[in-house]
């Protein structure tokens, strides 16, 4: 739990109390223990059937949101927008929570102290309630729809999945039960799940037939997190025909369009600011990200590194979209496109290999699948202290 030296009262504890009392070496093992577990459960998933799947996952998703916050301290940063526009009233894109030092979630904060919000005005919004109700109550509201985001994902992956020919127990376990998702998305917790499933659900819409819901949901995604936008122009490809893309512009514009309107009229211009954080994220460096990695082992400059990654991921999405307006499987093109970014971005964290999990999941590609668990597994020891 980091962010404890501002103190460890029994609201922010959890349901575990002082917890296992081991150190970063122990919970790293840990992981790996879970990993090599959770591969084995989702070979197996078929044979274990969709109830003990399902159960397993309900368990998983309640247990991690029982728990303190785990290895992040992005929560208290939630919370501090959400308590400066709320109960300050003070514009959360234009102050850092640095703005209120004494307050009980801003003095939690740490990394990201003197930074401006850099979420999607939908999110923020949503967010206001929880600065009137305590810090308490909001962290906890945060790890119960982190988990229920979770379980909305897994549902909607075995839904898709079992339409596109794919077995559902396996798909769904491979997003649920990932010791990422379960430690990071739910236990951290990060809205990452709730854009993922925005994302996801304008997919399901999408392929079901519902266009206009569909742009408005992916839309949705966006709004909360600026990344979210990559599936976008692959779901205008695949929808068909001229009137189906029609449809999901229009839902899209609409969505956009209550969404801007709600953001300008309690933010004004500054929410903008939201959209830019993928970029400003490119100027921070995560050493276990491929380009700083790729720049150790090659013995590169890391701009170099990033330069030609970034480079080679322009190509392929190019590729990818060629391939899918020439009648290719928009949401297997999709997940390259996820897995692709993450692996092309200089500045990467655990919790984001769930913007691609529940896309892999449904990509009918083993190739894709397991190049993303090879950098799940990259990823485990990220953020876990020494």
């Amino acid at each position: 739990m980091p962010g404890t030296d501002a103190g460890s009262p029994r609201w922010l504890l959890g349901a575990y109390g002082d917890g296992l009392g081991i150190g970063g070496g122990a919970y790293l093992t840990a992981l790996w223990i879970a990993f090599g577990a959770y591969l084995g459960v989702v070979a197996c998933a078929g044979a274990l059937g969709r109830r003990v799947v399902r159960w397993a996952i309900v368990c998983g998703a309640v247990a991690f949101a029982l728990a303190p916050p785990l290895l992040s301290l992005d929560v208290f940063s939630y919370i501090s927008y959400a308590r400066l526009g709320a109960l300050h009233g003070l514009n959360p894109y234009d102050y850092a929570p640095a703005a209120i030092p004494h307050d009980l979630a801003a003095s939690r904060v740490e990394d990201y102290r003197q930074a401006t919000s850099v979420y999607g005005p939908l999110f923020t919004l949503a967010t206001y309630p929880l600065g009137l109700i305590g810090v308490p109550v909001a962290l906890w509201a945060l790890k119960a729809v982190s988990a229920l985001s979770v379980l909305g994902i897994a549902a909607l992956v075995a839904r898709l999945a079992a339409a596109r020919g794919i077995a559902p127990a396996p798909a769904a376990a491979l997003v649920a039960l990932n010791p990422l998702v379960l430690v990071h998305v739910i236990g951290g917790p990060h809205n990452d799940g709730l854009m993922a499933l925005a994302v996801l659900a304008g997919v399901a819409l999408v392929l079901g037939g519902s266009e206009a819901g569909g742009g408005a949901s992916l839309l949705a995604g966006v709004a909360v997190k600026g990344s979210a936008a990559l599936a976008a122009p692959f779901a205008l490809l695949g929808a068909g025909t001229a009137r189906r893309r029609a449809r999901l512009l229009a839902g899209a514009a609409m969505a956009a369009a209550v969404t801007a309107g709600a953001g300008l009229a309690v933010f004004g211009s500054s929410f903008l600011h939201g959209f830019s954080a993928f970029t400003g994220n490119q100027e921070t460096v995560s050493y276990h990200s491929i380009p700083a990695t790729a720049a150790r082992i090659a013995g590169l400059d890391l701009s170099v590194a990033r330069g030609v990654l970034a480079a080679a991921y322009g190509i392929g999405v190019g590729w990818l979209l060629v391939w899918t307006a020439r009648g290719g499987d928009w949401v297997r093109a999709t997940a390259w496109a996820a897995l692709g970014l993450l692996c092309a971005t200089a500045y990467l964290t655990p919790w984001y290999l769930v913007w691609a999990l529940p896309l892999v999941a449904v990509a009918r590609d083993r190739t894709l699948v397991a190049l993303t668990l090879a950098l799940c597994a990259y990823q485990l020891s990220v953020a876990v202290p020494a």
